[in-house]
């Protein structure tokens, strides 16, 4: 039996339009969209091929099944 992956997904509004993705726990792990599913999709698409990767190099698969999340919102 498998441990599942679990990863946060930060989606980015960007002026031009479109989301760009990204995927802090896979360094270098950014996508992009046209619109939020297309993000989704492609965010979807990035890790699975990122994971293949690490597989096929022997290396350790990140996941963020353990890691809590927490906002902080500073005065600037």
């Amino acid at each position: 039996m498998s441990i599942p992956l679990t990863y946060k997904v930060l989606l980015r509004p960007e002026p031009e339009g479109g989301y760009t993705v990204n995927v802090p726990a896979l360094p270098g792990c950014i996508t992009y969209g046209e619109t939020l599913e297309e993000a989704k999709h492609n965010a979807q698409e990035a890790i699975e091929l990122y994971v293949e990767s690490l597989k096929e190099h022997g290396e350790d698969i990140p996941s963020d099944i353990d890691v809590l999340e927490y906002n902080l919102q500073l005065s600037a």
